[in-house]
Formats: C-alpha cells, sequence, structure tokens
C-alpha cells in the first residue's frame, strides 16, 4: 500500500488527508500542534465562514492572487461539494448575508470535528506535537521526512499544507516556504493580504472605535484608481480596518514599496453633491439659530463632527446662518472626498492570510503536485494564491487539499 505523509492539520491538510485514504492510502498525518484546526478555530470570529454559495466563476472573481490556476481545483471540489462534507459529518450549514456560509451552531469547532471524523472513518493515523524538520528526497523524488527528535517516515508522497505566515500562533510559521525551497522551488515575496491599514493622518486615530456603514472608499496610486468598493470600515488606534480596508489591502500592498496611497472616504455614497447640498441646506435651516459645532447632528456620527469641522477650516462657533456657499461646497467636498495616506499595513502576523507563496508554474495546476519534485504536492494557503473575505480562502484550501488527496 502507498504511503502519504501530509504535513499540517489545518483546513488543506485535513482535507488532503481525508480524501486520500478514502482512496485506500495508507496516510499519516503530521500536527505540530497539540490539536488540529488552530486557525480554523479562530475565523469567521470563531464561526468559522466555510465558504461561499456564490458559483464558480464568482468564487474565481474573489480570487485576487492567480485565480486561473484555482479552475481544476473549485471545479473538481466545488463550494457545494465541501458543505455536502460537512452535513455528511454532523454539521450542517447555514448561508447569511453575503452568502457566506456557517455552520449552523455557529462553532467554528463543529467544522473541525466533521473533518476529524471525515479523517478517522477513512483511517488516516493522527500525530500530534510532529514537528516536520527535513523533506527527504532521492533522484528528483520524495521518500520521506524527517521528523525534530529525528524520526525517519519513509514514504512515496508528501502533501506540504503547512499554511502562510499570518497568524503565527496557530503554528503558520512559514515552515512549508522552507522545505519548497529546499526542494527547488522558487516564492514569491510574502507579503500581508486581509490586513488592516496603517495612515499617515493623526484624526483617524481620534476616532479609533467609530465604525461607519454604507461608505466608499477608493484608492489611488499616481492619481490612478486602483480599488473602490462600498460597504463597512472601522477607524482604529494606528489608521483603518473593517471589511473593505481588508478587501483593499489585497490590492495596494503590491503599491506599497512604490510609495504611499491615497484612499478617499465618501461618507454619503448615496448622494451626488447636488443632492447632499440640498440635504445640508435643510439641516442648517432646521438649526438655523445654532453654531455649526451643533449643526451637524443628523449628518455625522457624534465622534467624526470634531474632526470634520476641523478639517474643513469652518469655524465652530461660526453661526449656522452665517455659512456661505464656498464654505458649504468645502464640506461637501470633504464628506464625499475624505483623504487618507496609507503608510503601511499592518505586520503579516496580524493578516488574516499570506498573499504570495510557492509559485504557480512549478505546480500542477490539475493535481497540485510538483513540477520539479515527483511525489511532492502542496495544498492551501503555501501556495501564491490569495482572495478576499467571505470564505474563499477557505475553499482554496478545501479545494486545493482535495486536489492534492486525489492525486497522491
Amino acid at each position: 500500500m502507498e504511503k502519504v505523509v501530509v504535513i499540517g492539520g489545518g483546513a488543506a491538510g485535513m482535507l488532503a488527508a481525508g480524501t486520500a485514504a478514502s482512496r485506500g492510502k495508507d496516510v499519516i498525518l503530521l500536527e505540530k500542534n497539540e490539536k488540529l484546526g488552530k486557525k480554523i478555530y479562530i475565523t469567521g470570529k470563531g464561526r468559522c465562514n466555510i465558504t461561499n454559495t456564490g458559483d464558480v466563476e464568482e468564487l474565481l472573481n474573489n480570487v485576487t492572487d492567480n485565480k486561473n490556476f484555482l479552475y481544476s481545483a473549485f471545479y473538481s471540489f466545488s463550494n457545494e461539494d465541501i458543505i455536502q462534507l460537512l452535513h455528511t459529518y454532523g454539521t450542517p450549514t447555514k448561508v447569511e448575508r453575503g452568502n457566506r456560509v456557517f455552520p449552523i451552531s455557529d462553532k467554528s469547532s463543529d467544522v473541525i470535528k466533521a473533518l476529524t471524523k471525515y479523517m478517522e472513518s477513512h483511517h488516516v493515523n493522527i500525530r500530534f506535537n510532529s514537528e516536520v524538520i527535513d523533506i527527504l528526497i532521492d533522484q528528483g523524488t520524495v521518500t520521506g521526512v524527517k521528523l525534530k527528535d529525528q524520526t525517519i517516515i519513509y514514504c512515496n508522497h508528501v502533501i506540504i499544507a503547512t499554511g502562510g505566515l499570518s497568524y503565527p500562533t496557530t503554528g503558520s510559521t512559514g515552515d512549508g516556504y522552507r522545505f519548497a525551497k529546499e526542494a527547488g522551488h522558487h516564492i514569491t515575496p510574502l507579503k500581508p493580504a486581509l490586513v488592516p491599514l496603517e495612515t499617515e493622518e493623526d484624526w483617524t486615530r481620534e476616532l479609533q472605535g467609530l465604525a461607519l456603514k454604507n461608505v466608499r472608499l477608493t484608492a489611488f496610486h499616481n492619481s490612478r484608481e486602483i480599488y473602490s468598493d462600498l460597504g463597512e470600515m472601522l477607524f482604529t488606534h494606528f489608521g483603518i480596518s473593517g471589511p473593505i480596508v481588508l478587501s483593499m489591502s489585497n490590492y495596494i500592498n503590491k503599491y506599497l514599496n512604490k510609495g504611499k496611497i491615497l484612499v478617499t472616504l465618501d461618507m454619503k455614497p448615496g448622494l451626488d453633491d447636488e443632492k447632499l447640498d440640498r440635504r445640508i441646506q435643510n439641516d442648517f435651516e432646521k438649526y438655523s439659530r445654532k453654531q455649526f459645532k451643533n449643526a451637524l447632528d443628523d449628518l455625522l456620527p457624534s465622534k467624526m463632527i470634531p474632526q470634520i469641522i476641523n478639517l474643513s477650516g469652518i469655524s465652530p462657533d461660526k453661526n449656522v446662518h452665517q455659512i456661505t456657499k464656498d464654505e458649504r461646497k468645502k464640506l461637501i467636498y470633504l464628506l464625499k472626498h475624505l483623504e487618507m495616506h496609507i503608510l503601511r499595513t499592518r505586520p503579516i502576523k496580524e493578516a488574516i492570510v499570506t498573499s504570495g507563496g510557492i509559485q504557480i508554474k512549478e505546480i500542477n495546476p490539475s493535481s497540485m503536485e510538483s513540477k520539479l519534485i515527483k511525489g511532492l504536492f502542496f495544498a492551501g494557503e503555501v501556495i501564491d494564491v490569495s482572495a478576499l473575505t467571505g470564505g474563499y480562502n477557505l475553499q482554496i484550501a478545501f479545494s486545493t487539499g482535495y486536489l492534492a488527496g486525489m492525486n497522491v
């Protein structure tokens, strides 16, 4: 019987191990932690956004790095397939806003339990506290792995599913990149993806904790628009975060080494300048006897008002009926084009996923096998693929894990 070693007990590794074992392979899963699925456990704020119910083309359109590489994987093992597998092993699911799929229980631990049952039902040998330090290769073919305690496990196939560099406390410390590099593979530069952003402006820090819904963020590099989306954002002690900021980070991180990125915030995307002007005039008429600083309560969150007043250059003590048309125009422009300059992303250890990884041109997209080393396979975040939030990154892990498991 052919022996398979899977390195890493995350989403990709568990799917790969269970799938290989279901085909009659003798499978050992080596996990350096004391339990499986540490990163799954914290995803979706502990609820686990398993996948997304969009069709395959929609899934691919939410992949920001190397989506074409994933055609075979997504069509071989789809979102419907992972949902069905979890149902089979005792974890029913539900669909929420944005077609995001979660376990009905809202417990990520139930996803881990189902994947564990999947492996156990096919007799995968799961070994904890087993850290691999080397892949054994002879004449271009995998022959085994060496563990930290110097144990050698001989095998015909190795699947590297060690994750990226984000959330190192879960065990994702970049081991897979080293294994691949030592085997002759090239690694695309590693960058944080789906990560908060640090701003140059101090006023953003003054707004720490303020969440804004239904706003538009647009990013520019050298005056060229590189990203724009509508949604929710959050001000923090270092800059900005929240769903649209995390998504934006995937598009701008490749430009950050070429200078600062300008981001504009449209706080009233549903109103054009003319309609917003009428709205402001109505508010000013309503509060005609008040000072400017007391006339914006209907327009803005209270925490935002002092910052907008300061940036507008209009005296906070000025009576509303004395505000000129030009001053009003400046206020309108500010509400529609509030500027922030992005200095950098937060560190990769704070990112949800890692951008970059093992170069896709050196991996067979229909099998996940290395084109350089016979018997060496890759799955999940260790590969140079990443996607937006919404369940897409876990689907990448499941689909590539399945393909690797089917082809060992």
